[in-house]
């Protein structure tokens, strides 16, 4: 398994420019294609009865030039850096998600931002919690501040469930190729031992696929994602893997989860699966 084609959620009216740095250090990585998407659906399908014929004309002119500037940062990023680009973009009425989710059919890897706009206008912004829900590809998302991965260390946050299993995984390459990778897991005190067990099981598994792993299983303090963060600071973790959502969307949003956390980082890499 390798990432042979990326695709790069590009959001409008803004710079993209430490995302794009990180697709093409991919595609370096991985002799990828890399294809850029982006898009906006028009805010008249929501207030139809409102808008005139010119204010119609003015709004699909303002889209069209935000997409055209997204798609020549996308292609000046990548001139001459990725030998195989490719570009989709979409104005249409349908949601930018349902738009994302179905384009992602094209792609190993999905890179994108941490979502910046209004999480409410689904016309415009598309949830990165939802993005990862919906596109069936794992998905990497590159914090604001972004600055070149290096994958010095990378720490697998597993727990035992599905989502855990597809992460580790579909990071497979990531995890080939990094100087050294941890396997962690948080577990109450008397839990510890049969994590440790399930944790040599994963590890196992892991150097029949010529990856060498420490293994650390840590007694809970606090809720699991300020766990998870401390242990991603004690052993320097350039990324977490994690799977997303292992309880139910609704109450990792209201209650604070991992995937939450992971989700809206803006200082650390996350390579997170559904």
């Amino acid at each position: 398994m390798t990432y042979s084609t990326l695709m790069v959620h590009l959001e409008l009216g803004r710079s993209n420019a430490a995302l794009l740095q990180v697709a093409i250090d991919f595609a370096k990585r991985f002799n990828s294609e890399v294809i850029g998407i982006a898009g906006c659906q028009p805010m008249q399908a929501y207030y139809a009865e409102g808008y005139s014929g010119d204010m119609v004309e003015q709004e699909r002119k303002g889209i069209d030039g935000e997409i055209a500037a997204a798609e020549a940062e996308f292609r000046s990023a990548l001139s001459s850096k990725v030998e195989h680009v490719g570009w989709r973009s979409t104005a249409a009425y349908g949601l930018m998600l349902d738009f994302l989710a179905e384009e992602s059919r094209a792609a190993d890897l999905v890179l994108t931002g941490v979502a910046q706009g209004d999480a409410f206008d689904s016309s415009r912004a598309v949830n990165t919690g939802d993005l990862v829900l919906r596109v069936g590809r794992p998905v990497l998302v590159v914090p604001t501040a972004a600055r070149e991965l290096h994958l010095r260390q990378v720490l697998v946050g597993w727990k035992d469930t599905r989502e855990s299993r597809r992460a580790i995984v579909d990071a497979l390459p990531l995890l080939k190729q990094a100087e050294r990778v941890t396997l962690g897991t948080i577990a109450e005190h008397e839990d510890l031992p049969i994590a440790r067990a399930r944790l040599a099981d994963v590890g196992h598994w892991l150097a029949r696929h010529g990856v060498v792993a420490d293994q650390i299983a840590a007694p809970v303090i606090g809720d699991d994602a300020s766990a998870l963060w401390v242990l991603a600071q004690d052993v320097g973790a350039d990324l977490i893997v994690a799977g997303a959502y292992g309880h139910s969307r609704l109450r990792e949003w209201v209650m604070g989860g991992v995937t939450r956390n992971l989700l809206l980082s803006e200082d650390r890499y996350s390579l997170v699966s559904h």
